[in-house]
C-alpha cells in the first residue's frame, strides 16, 4: 500500500463542489438563490413541515460576556412561521459533532428571551441540519439520514416538537442516476456529485436544478469569487491528504503490531 502523496491536487471540475465553504454559501446563502434553499429543506422536511419562505439572519454570534467564544455558523435562516434553522456542512470528522450541534442551537434558543419585559418562556421551533462528508460513529449502518428529537424512553413518544436534529452522511448515499426516486434523493446526488458532473443528467432536467446547474458552473464566477473557491477547495484536498496520511500510518502501525 504506497503512502499517498499530499502534493496530488484534483483539477477544479465544471460545476461547483456545494460541500465546500464557499460553494455551499454561493449556492444556498444568497437571495437569488433562495429557492433552492427552500426546496431542499422541503424536500429534507417532507410529510414533517412546509416551508414557504425564508429569511437569511446573520451567521457570527458573540458571546453573552466579554471573554465568551464568538460562534460562526454556516447558514442560518428563518422560516415564515418564525421557526429557525442553522445548517452546517462538516467535511471531515469531528469528533464532538453532536455537542457542537447542541451549543449552536442552545444559542438560537437563548437568543429568544426578550430584553427587560416578562415572558411566558414560549419558543419558536429550531433545527440543526448537519451535511457531513463522514458518519456518525454510533449511527444505523443502512440509514444516511437521521431524524433526532426529544422523547420519551420507554414509551418513544414525542416529547418536544419545537427542537429537531438532522444528521446527513453524503458518503452512504451511494445511489446512481437510474435509483434516483425522491426529491431528496436527487438533492443528496447533486451534493455529493456535482463537482463531477459535465452535463445535465436528465432526471435533473427541471426547472429549480437547471437554475442550481446554471448558477454553479464555474466559468460563471468572477474572479474575486473564482480566487475564493480555489482557496477553500486547496484547503479541501490538504484536509482529504492529511486524513488519507493519518489512516495509512494508522494502518502501518497496526500491521507492525501484529
Amino acid at each position: 500500500m504506497p503512502k499517498p502523496k499530499l502534493t496530488t491536487r484534483p483539477a477544479i471540475g465544471k460545476f461547483i463542489d456545494p460541500l465546500t465553504d464557499f460553494g455551499f454559501k454561493y449556492l444556498f446563502g444568497r437571495e437569488p438563490c433562495k429557492d433552492l434553499l427552500i426546496d431542499f429543506l422541503n424536500e429534507l422536511f417532507k410529510g414533517r413541515k412546509m416551508i414557504s419562505d425564508l429569511t437569511y439572519n446573520k451567521n457570527e454570534y458573540s458571546g453573552t460576556g466579554s471573554k465568551s467564544r464568538k460562534m460562526i455558523f454556516d447558514l442560518t435562516c428563518t422560516g415564515i412561521d418564525g421557526e429557525q434553522f442553522i445548517i452546517e456542512v462538516q467535511r471531515i470528522h469531528q469528533r464532538y459533532f453532536k455537542d457542537r450541534a447542541i451549543y449552536y442551537s442552545s444559542r438560537l434558543i437563548h437568543d429568544q428571551a426578550p430584553q427587560g419585559s416578562t415572558w411566558d418562556y414560549s419558543l419558536r421551533e429550531v433545527y440543526f441540519i448537519g451535511l457531513m462528508d463522514s458518519v456518525l460513529e454510533d449511527s444505523d449502518r443502512k440509514d444516511h439520514i437521521h431524524f433526532v428529537r426529544l422523547a420519551y424512553e420507554k414509551s418513544n413518544k414525542e416529547f418536544y416538537k419545537k427542537l429537531g436534529f438532522i444528521f446527513i452522511e453524503i458518503p452512504k448515499f451511494t445511489k446512481i442516476e437510474s435509483e434516483l426516486k425522491s426529491g431528496i434523493d436527487k438533492w443528496l446526488f447533486l451534493l455529493k456529485n456535482l463537482s463531477l458532473i459535465q452535463k445535465i443528467p436528465a432526471i435533473l432536467n427541471t426547472r429549480i436544478f437547471s437554475k442550481l446547474f446554471q448558477i454553479a458552473e464555474v466559468s460563471n464566477l468572477k474572479k474575486e469569487e473564482f480566487m475564493k473557491y480555489e482557496k477553500d477547495l486547496m484547503a479541501s484536498w490538504d484536509e482529504y491528504a492529511i486524513k488519507k496520511t493519518i489512516e495509512y500510518d494508522r494502518k502501518m502501525a497496526r500491521e507492525k503490531g501484529r
